[in-house]
């Protein structure tokens, strides 16, 4: 699958295609279905399947405080979509620069001029523009005077689907992996390439892989059972979602301690996926009794994932 990051990267090969607009946020079972009927039609009109998604989604840019938490990055969408069968991922740039683009200019010189879109498939409160002026009506309209059809994502679905990221989000919150599992079509797993840390895990006893969140708020936090996946192998393990309060951590990060494994790991791509919620992440009086704390929850790690 071909990954067109930014609008400067667009050619005059890319004009002609069946696209889709939207967040795709774990590309869970509704996203799919959409993708698969999709795909069957870029491939029923001989032209390349192709996704638009913004980075970072317009709500991390204008209310970045209450932007909803990640489900999957940047990265993990590009892999599910590959998986589908997606020929093209477009990334676009979304600042403010970028959101004082007129809602015509978006499609007649975006959609219509640079990617010559023939089918267009997007939600029916689909909002885009500056100000958010255009709407589902709009691109109808424009699709009859520029010579494209478009449907709703709703429409386009094979049967009433009630899966949504909003509810994934909830599911995960709660820990409840067996529900977001069954909405995803596959466990949730976090991944990222292995940093260097500060090595308080080490003097520990407890070393651990590190993964930075960045930007993408996890959509859950605290300690968790969970299984790792290193180059195609799976190991359990211990792992803490948050920001170490004990050490006055200042980023958010992912900290898993891989039982019975020795083997370095930085710079290593891996995936967490949690398996059962131990604790809330909390602040200790010293580092004794946060070492205290990390041996009982590792135990209890063991224990439930030998259950």
């Amino acid at each position: 699958m071909e990954l067109i990051r930014g609008l400067h990267n667009i050619r005059e090969r890319h004009k002609g295609c069946v696209l889709t607009i939207g967040k795709f946020d774990g590309v869970h079972l509704g996203h799919q279905a959409v993708l698969k009927r999709l795909i069957d039609k870029a491939r029923t009109m001989q032209l390349p399947a192709t996704v638009m998604v913004f980075e970072p989604q317009p709500e991390e840019v204008f209310s970045p405080e209450s932007a909803p938490a990640r489900i999957s990055r940047l990265r993990d969408k590009y892999e599910q979509l590959r998986k589908l069968g997606v020929d093209r991922l477009l990334c676009i740039r979304f600042d403010k620069a970028f959101s004082q683009l007129s809602a015509s200019d978006f499609v007649e010189d975006l959609l219509v001029k640079r990617l010559g879109i023939r089918f267009l498939v997007v939600g029916d409160d689909f909002r885009f523009g500056k100000g958010r002026s255009g709407d589902f009506t709009m691109l109808q309209s424009e699709g009859l005077h520029c010579g494209f059809d478009v449907v709703s994502t709703r429409s386009f679905r094979l049967q009433d689907c009630r899966i949504s990221s909003t509810e994934i989000r909830r599911a995960l919150a709660l820990s409840d992996f067996q529900l977001a599992e069954a909405m995803l079509g596959r466990p949730f797993g976090i991944s990222g390439k292995v940093v260097h840390g500060d090595k308080k895990g080490r003097t520990l006893g407890f070393p651990t892989a590190n993964v930075l969140l960045n930007r993408c708020r996890a959509p859950l936090a605290g300690v968790f059972a969970v299984r790792v996946k290193v180059q195609g192998q799976t190991y359990q393990g211990v792992a803490n979602i948050g920001n170490r309060p004990t050490v006055n951590g200042q980023r958010s990060q992912l900290e898993v301690h891989v039982f019975d494994f020795s083997a370095a790991l930085y710079g290593r791509h891996i995936e967490v996926i949690p398996v059962v919620k131990i604790r809330d992440e909390m602040k200790f009086a010293s580092l004794e009794a946060l070492q205290q704390q990390i041996r009982q929850d590792a135990s209890k790690a063991r224990e439930l994932l030998s259950a």
